[in-house]
């Protein structure tokens, strides 16, 4: 059985909320997300770039990464229904 989301919440990076299937989306609520801010100089993707149960942890995977926090906004996944 592949490993998803719902088991490992890495999984869901790179990938956009609204990808997320059921039952992920139901084990990730109330996890906190990043989302690249969308500019029209940079074009950017709705996609998970960090994943965690605080704001910290969220910044803290970005800085880990070398991404600047500062150009992210922060979302905490609702249920999927």
């Amino acid at each position: 059985m592949p490993a998803t989301a719902a088991k490992d919440p890495q999984r869901a990076i790179g990938r956009s909320p609204d990808r997320l299937t059921l039952s992920e989306r139901d084990a990730l609520t109330g996890k906190y997300v990043a989302l690249e801010i969308y500019t029209p100089e940079n074009l950017a993707y709705r996609r998970i770039e960090a994943i965690g149960d605080s704001l910290g942890d969220c910044v803290r995977m970005l800085k880990s990464r070398g991404l600047d926090p500062a150009k992210f906004e922060y979302h905490r996944l609702a249920p999927p229904y």
